[in-house]
């Protein structure tokens, strides 16, 4: 161990002429120079030079930037308008890393002058984007020392440092995403879900334009979901440019909070398809194993046929259902009527499948919860909507178009049919 640090001792100190032990400059000592200009000028990204240079070879390289404004260091009394005054530690960004350095110092009558290669290579470039992206890839903080390069004992990264980045970025990308304008865009179809992160409830909205493209709208927290939340998310939306009063889908779970804050806000246009999937889900779970595989197939099949006959199907279920399992009627008669506004659209085939279901919305839901439950203690409701945010960004990166977009058209023209002409008085 004592040989060892007396090995990074004697690495740190600064010798021009250990320059020349070196292979690479033993028979051209001007061969780094070429090197030292991209680093300068183009602040070259040595991210695929790390793994075959070593910090002592970046700790070379400044001395050799420092010779070309200050000359070669020579012992005893130095001339010229610049000298060379020691050497002091310093921390260079080397790709997605910092890493600490002995840095050479150079002065002149004014005072410090910069060595350009320290000055090319400390500057932070995407350094705080990278941690964010490794934080929300699943790698928690006393990890990350293990996946950047390697020579992570001369990292100047700890967990403390690498929170405080997260903290910052995910602030800065929580206030991008709530500014973002949507008055150019027009969305004709809107997911809006709730999801708990730790005790925080929080309200998320995904839209779909006229072209298919997702767009992750906005997030409100709250004590509950409720209606309250939803309205000032919606008053959120109606800021950034999105007209509540165009007709357009809204596709939710069985939320009486959200189905109440959107007919308070968007009025009669607003047409409210309920998740299908959560529908289901909520009558199965009222009764018996044997019970609930038998009533599944029934509403899935009831789904498929046109709106009188399976709203029928569906009101003749919940008679059968009533005497012995009241809770389960109960729960199919609740928003039956919504459970086929895409049909009454003339919605099918693969883009029906999609906008009857808030499956687009619960995809970035499951990378919120995978981001987030590495995060043992929410000190507050602040930083469960910023973990919530950036989660949405992850999973905004992988959308893709909704399926079955060609089809949008018809759902457009079942919202809003043009207008009749206006007969003239005979």
């Amino acid at each position: 161990m004592k040989q060892s640090k007396a090995k990074l001792r004697v690495a740190s100190k600064f010798n021009v002429n250990q320059l020349s032990e070196q292979p690479l400059f033993a028979t051209n000592p001007q061969a780094a120079l070429p090197l030292l200009s991209m680093i300068g000028q183009a602040q070259l990204s040595i991210d695929d030079l790390l793994g075959q240079l070593s910090r002592q070879f970046i700790e070379q390289l400044l001395v050799l930037s420092a010779q070309t404004v200050a000359g070669t260091k020579h012992p005893g009394r130095q001339s010229g308008d610049i000298r060379w005054h020691g050497a002091q530690s310093g921390v260079v960004a080397v790709g997605h890393s910092k890493l600490r350095v002995q840095r050479p110092r150079l002065r002149n009558g004014a005072g410090e002058v910069a060595v350009p290669a320290y000055a090319a290579l400390a500057h932070d470039g995407d350094l705080s984007r990278r941690i964010a992206d490794i934080l929300v890839c699943n790698v928690s903080t006393r990890k990350y020392a293990r996946v950047v390069h390697r020579g992570a004992d001369a990292l100047g990264i700890s967990k403390s440092a690498v929170s405080r980045t997260f903290v910052k970025e995910s602030a800065q990308a929580l206030a991008k995403l709530m500014s973002r304008s949507f008055a150019e865009i027009d969305l004709v179809a809107i997911y809006v879900d709730g999801i708990i992160v730790a005790s925080h409830h929080i309200i998320a909205a995904v839209g779909v334009d006229a072209q298919g493209n997702k767009h992750v709208l906005g997030l409100a927290s709250g004590s509950s979901e409720n209606a309250k939340v939803v309205k000032d998310l919606l008053a959120t939306l109606a800021d950034r440019g999105v007209d509540l009063n165009v007709a357009r889908l809204w596709v939710i779970d069985g939320s009486k909070a959200l189905r109440s804050a959107i007919e308070q806000r968007c009025g009669a246009d607003a047409k409210v398809q309920r998740c299908r999937i959560h529908k289901i889900r909520n009558v199965t779970e009222r009764l018996p194993k044997d019970k609930a595989q038998q009533v599944r197939w029934v509403m899935a099949q009831s789904f498929k046929l046109d709106p009188v006959r399976g709203k029928s199907k569906l009101r003749e279920l919940a008679r059968q259902l009533q005497a012995q399992h009241p809770d389960a009627a109960a729960s199919v008669r609740e928003g039956l009527e919504e459970m086929f506004t895409i049909t009454e659209l003339g919605i099918t085939g693969e883009l029906a499948r999609c906008l009857a279901t808030t499956n687009v919305i619960e995809s970035p839901n499951s990378v919120v919860r995978r981001v987030s439950r590495r995060v043992t203690n929410y000190k507050s409701a602040d930083m469960a909507l910023r973990w919530t945010a950036a989660g949405f960004l992850e999973a905004e990166k992988s959308f893709r178009k909704l399926r079955g977009f060609a089809q949008l058209k018809s759902l457009i023209s079942g919202l809003r049919p043009p207008a009749q002409p206006v007969k003239k008085a005979a």
